[in-house]
């Protein structure tokens, strides 16, 4: 078993405080697995509703009466399913001695508009991402790297399954879990993954809305809105560009990434780690492998993380933002990092606190003042979260 305890450490915080919490996160990425664990470990009664199963959504027709007398914890899965839910939940939720609900979600707040607006104040947002690095182990880095970090891809028996299990999981993805979240698809399946497939292509890179249309045939405001869509469902990320009033000309598109690097290999048709080792793709993909691993470690929020680049070269590839503190981050696959220029002139610009440089090597060790070479393999023991 993966340890995944620090998901229910902060769930019974967040519940001690809140009457409703909602667990988010992308499909069969172990939403479901993390709840019943949950349920387990504390005491009282718990109530689970599963909203793709027909007898569960027959006993919330009137939701008032399957909900208003439960006590405990009562757990809805999958709720995007039944958006309708959400007001009578509001009702619930202010009642002074009734349960305690949690709620999983594989759509962002953005797509379940209703949720926030019914429940507004009322509702506290955990996001859970894939198998990170502090749950698997540095030892099973490069594994986590090539699978990625759904557990069903990275606990497979073979390479083989596990891209086999991410290749349905896509067509899957596109044919029915998008229809049954309330997502209505201007494009056919077929046309949504090529342009999923052409995102991989442009994983890592700042976002041109307009070169992409063209390379698709669609409007740039297609794109965006496709784009959205696939962020609002935790296929991909946006990083937003960091800028502040320099006498530079600075980039002010946001980068783009496919979240999970196992579904990234699987949309550039790479089975194996002697074909990534090949790909033109694999230092873009050992950046966002990296940038996946540093967001969850330092425990960085949505708000927090950005990129840097300026229109004359300097740029960084993760800025993290808390209060006061800034702190930088390079991602680079050699084992023998080296000091660029672009590295002193964000360190003096920016006013740094720090900044790592995290690398495929062994050892970290310092290259000038506020500046480290971190490897990976010594990223958790190396690189504190953020306080």
């Amino acid at each position: 078993m993966i340890d995944r305890s620090f998901h229910l450490r902060e769930l019974a915080r967040l519940l001690g405080g809140h009457r409703v919490v909602a667990i988010l996160g992308a499909r069969q990425v172990g939403k479901t697995t993390i709840a019943r664990a949950f349920a387990a470990s504390r005491r009282g009664p718990s109530h689970f509703f599963d909203l793709e199963d027909p007898g569960d959504l027959a006993r919330l027709e009137e939701p008032m009466l399957a909900l208003g007398d439960l006590r405990g914890l009562v757990v809805l899965d999958e709720v995007q399913r039944r958006p309708e839910i959400f007001p009578a939940l509001r009702v619930l939720a202010d009642r002074p001695r009734g349960a305690r609900f949690l709620l999983l979600g594989s759509a962002s707040p953005s797509l379940l508009r209703q949720t926030s607006e019914s429940l507004a104040g009322r509702i506290v947002f955990h996001s859970l991402g894939g198998l990170s690095l502090d749950e698997v182990g540095p030892a099973a880095a490069r594994r986590l790297w090539h699978r990625g970090g759904f557990p069903r891809s990275f606990t497979a028996r073979s390479n083989r399954e596990s891209a086999d299990w991410r290749r349905a999981f896509i067509q899957t993805f596109l044919e029915r879990d998008l229809a049954q979240m309330g997502i209505s698809l201007a494009l056919p399946a077929p046309a949504l993954r090529r342009f999923w497939t052409m995102l991989a292509h442009y994983h890592g890179q700042i976002l041109n809305s307009s070169e992409l249309g063209r390379a698709f045939g669609v409007a740039d405001t297609t794109v965006r809105h496709y784009l959205d869509l696939l962020c609002g469902t935790f296929m991909a990320r946006q990083l937003p560009p960091w800028h502040e009033n320099l006498a530079k000309r600075q980039v002010k598109s946001p980068k783009i990434y496919v979240a999970d690097s196992g579904l990234l290999h699987t949309l550039l048709d790479i089975d194996s780690g002697e074909q990534l080792e090949r790909h033109p793709k694999i230092g873009a993909s050992w950046e966002g492998f990296c940038l996946e691993a540093l967001v969850h470690h330092l425990g960085a929020r949505e708000g927090e993380c950005f990129f840097w680049a300026t229109h004359g070269g300097a740029e960084l590839d993760l800025l993290v933002m808390r209060g006061r503190v800034r702190r930088a981050f390079e991602m680079k696959r050699t084992d023998a990092p080296r000091i660029t220029p672009s590295m002193r002139t964000a360190l003096a610009d920016l006013h740094l606190d720090s900044l790592d440089v995290i690398h495929a090597g062994e050892h970290t060790f310092p290259l000038a003042p506020r500046i480290r070479a971190v490897a990976l393999g010594r990223l958790l023991d190396d690189v504190p979260p953020l306080g």
